[in-house]
């Protein structure tokens, strides 16, 4: 069946992202071997983002995690509390998660040329850990070296959740976007705004000079990912999508697009 919408599956932004993020992440590599020259290889890299958004609370029926927040009887954790005095034990102790940033791995793209391994295209795919707390933080210092090179520098954004990259000037009105950023343009920027009812677009990725651009079939490359594990059956399209809230219309539109696949069947 696949996924019931045309473009970005919104369902997909909760508790199977990473899953999600990384057969992305391949399929886009294989997408773009299949397009480069014998003069260029595309790589996995995998890299760690620091996460410290144990605290972000939404509810389970939107796909994602709460803190693991519940009441016990104190006779369960008497060995836990040894060194407190417990007087009655039917007294309840609540528990708490303390919020211990974890690192999160995850896989970018590399273009590189063979003849002397310079590194030419880096693709990220943004996630949550690299949009808001230490993680945003930790990514934006490796996007600033970045730009500080001679590496072009392609950002997908399919997360409407969360902080978007550093630019100067006000982005369009979109949930989702891919940012292009080549180094013969730099500072500038280019910006992809994408529309949660269209197509995923087209990307041209840049290489070193003459060669021309390759194209990347973002579409086609989330399209692939759902052929190859079928994300329909794992999503939860009974309950509202992830946080956070789409706009009414939005959400509407989202429920008819649910309905009429369903119907498809």
């Amino acid at each position: 069946m696949g996924s019931p919408f045309p473009g970005m599956d919104p369902y997909l932004e909760g508790e199977m992202w990473m899953e999600f993020h990384d057969t992305l992440a391949n399929e886009i590599r294989g997408q773009v071997m299949q397009r480069l020259s014998e003069r260029y290889v595309a790589l996995l890299n995998k890299h760690y983002w620091l996460d410290d958004g144990a605290l972000e609370i939404v509810s389970n029926a939107r796909s994602s995690m709460y803190p693991d927040v519940h009441v016990v009887e104190a006779s369960h954790v008497q060995e836990a509390l040894a060194e407190y005095v417990v007087a009655d034990t039917r007294e309840r102790v609540l528990e708490l998660v303390s919020p211990i940033p974890q690192e999160i791995p995850a896989l970018s793209v590399e273009i590189r040329d063979v003849a002397e391994r310079r590194l030419v295209t880096v693709i990220e795919i943004l996630s949550p850990g690299n949009k808001r707390g230490k993680g945003w933080e930790q990514y934006n210092e490796k996007r600033a070296e970045l730009l500080g090179t001679r590496t072009h520098l392609v950002e997908i954004d399919l997360l409407r959740a969360g902080r978007r990259i550093q630019l100067i000037g006000e982005l369009p009105n979109a949930p989702y976007f891919v940012f292009l950023s080549r180094v013969q343009r730099r500072p500038r920027t280019q910006v992809y705004p994408i529309h949660l009812r269209e197509k995923l677009p087209m990307i041209p990725i840049p290489l070193l000079r003459p060669d021309p651009d390759v194209t990347l079939d973002l579409q086609s490359a989330v399209d692939a990912c759902f052929n190859l594990v079928h994300y329909e059956r794992l999503l939860d399209y009974s309950a509202p999508p992830p946080l956070p809230e789409l706009n009414p219309e939005d959400a509407q539109w989202v429920q008819e697009k649910i309905r009429a696949a369903a119907l498809a069947k």
